[in-house]
C-alpha cells in the first residue's frame, strides 16, 4: 500500500560521524495543517525487520493503522545509529568507552536534518508538534534532546532509557535546566529490565519531574509488569507513547 512506503534519504555527511542513512515514513493526511514529527534514534530498529538487530518496531504499520482511525499521528524519521561507535554518539557524558559526542550529533539533527524534514515533507515546525525518541540509550538521548534543544523538540519518548549512563549524570543535569515550554515527556521500563533496576530509576526520575509542576497532562510513566529489554516490548508499547505525546495537542 502506499501510505506504508518509506522515504530512504542520504546517507547524509554528519560532521565527526560516519555517514548517516535516514528512513521516513509519512502517514496518510487527512487536513491541510502540517504534520507533527517524530525524529527516532536507531533508526534501524524502528521499521522493518531486516535491518534490525532483533527486529523491527513496524512503526510504519502502527502509525497507518492509528491514522486509519482517525488518530492524529506524526511523520515518523529514523535515524540511523553507527554500528560500534552507538553507545559514545547517544551519550551525552562519558563512559568507559569514550567521551559522549552526543552534543555534536544534535547539532547536525537541529541545524541539517530537521530542516529538510520540514521542507522536504511539510512537517511542523511548532516544538510542540515536534518529538524525539528511542529507547536504552536512545531515551537517554531524547531525553537530553528535549532539554538541550526545547526549541526544537517539545516533546520526548523515552523508554528504558539507560539512565545509570555517568552514573546518574542525566539527574543532576536535568534539574539545572529550566523546564522547557512546551514539555510532554513519554517515560517506560520494564519490571524485567536490570532486575527492576531500571524501572525503579525511571520512577525515581518521573517523580522529580512530578516535583518541578509535571502532571498527567505533560508526563507519562509506564511500569510494564512483564516487560524486558528488547524491540518487542517496545514496540507493544509504541502506540501508547504516540498516543500520549501527539494526541491531544494541548495550547500553550
Amino acid at each position: 500500500m502506499p501510505e506504508h512506503i518509506l522515504h530512504h534519504l542520504g546517507p547524509f555527511d554528519v560532521p565527526g560521524f560516519s555517514p548517516r542513512l535516514v528512513r521516513v515514513y509519512v502517514p496518510p493526511r487527512r487536513s491541510h495543517a502540517a504534520p507533527p514529527v517524530l525524529y527516532m534514534f536507531d533508526g534501524q530498529n524502528i521499521f522493518h525487520d531486516e535491518p534490525s538487530f532483533a527486529g523491527g518496531w513496524h512503526l510504519h504499520t502502527t502509525v497507518a493503522r492509528m491514522a486509519a482511525r482517525g488518530e492524529r499521528v506524526p511523520i515518523v524519521v529514523g535515524i540511523d545509529h553507527g554500528g560500534e561507535a552507538r553507545i559514545g554518539e547517544l551519550s551525552p557524558f562519558p563512559t568507559r568507552m569514550g567521551h559522549g559526542r552526543l552534543e555534536g550529533f544534535l547539532e547536525w539533527m537541529v541545524r541539517d536534518l530537521v530542516p529538510r524534514i520540514g521542507h522536504a515533507f511539510g512537517a511542523s515546525s511548532d516544538p510542540a508538534d515536534t518529538g524525539v525518541g528511542g529507547s536504552s540509550m536512545g531515551g537517554l538521548a531524547a531525553l537530553y534532546a528535549h532539554f538541550r534543544h526545547p526549541y526544537r523538540f517539545g516533546r520526548a519518548m523515552s523508554m528504558s532509557p539507560s539512565l545509570q549512563i555517568g552514573r546518574g549524570a542525566l539527574f543532576d543535569w536535568i534539574e539545572r535546566q529550566p523546564r522547557p515550554h512546551p514539555s510532554r515527556i513519554y517515560l517506560d521500563a520494564g519490571a524485567l529490565e536490570v532486575g527492576g533496576h531500571l524501572l525503579r530509576a525511571t520512577a525515581s526520575l518521573a517523580q522529580r519531574l512530578a516535583e518541578r509542576g509535571y502532571d498527567g497532562q505533560s508526563l507519562k510513566l509506564v511500569a510494564a509488569k512483564r516487560g524486558a529489554h528488547n524491540e518487542k516490548a517496545w514496540r507493544r508499547r509504541a502506540p501508547g507513547a504516540i498516543r500520549f505525546l501527539f494526541g491531544n495537542r494541548r495550547k500553550r
